[in-house]
């Protein structure tokens, strides 16, 4: 039984949050060169992207959220 309701836009924003975090962290160990306005697509997109889709699982699963018993 799971603890929690599994929310997919969290996980969403939350993979392009690290990647942006990992092309930052590349770019200061000097493994590649990362402008410094890449973070804003990185994140942004994220967001949208994590946006749309918790409006498409909102839409598939309905109102209501969590059953609860």
């Amino acid at each position: 039984m799971l603890r929690h309701e599994f929310r997919p836009g969290k996980l969403v924003v939350g993979l392009f949050l690290v990647a942006a975090g990992v092309v930052f962290a590349g770019d200061a160990n000097g493994l590649w060169r990362a402008p410094w306005f890449a973070i804003v697509p990185l994140v942004l997109g994220g967001l949208c992207l994590g946006g749309a889709t918790t409006v498409v699982v909102r839409a598939i699963r309905g109102r209501g959220g969590a059953e609860a018993d």
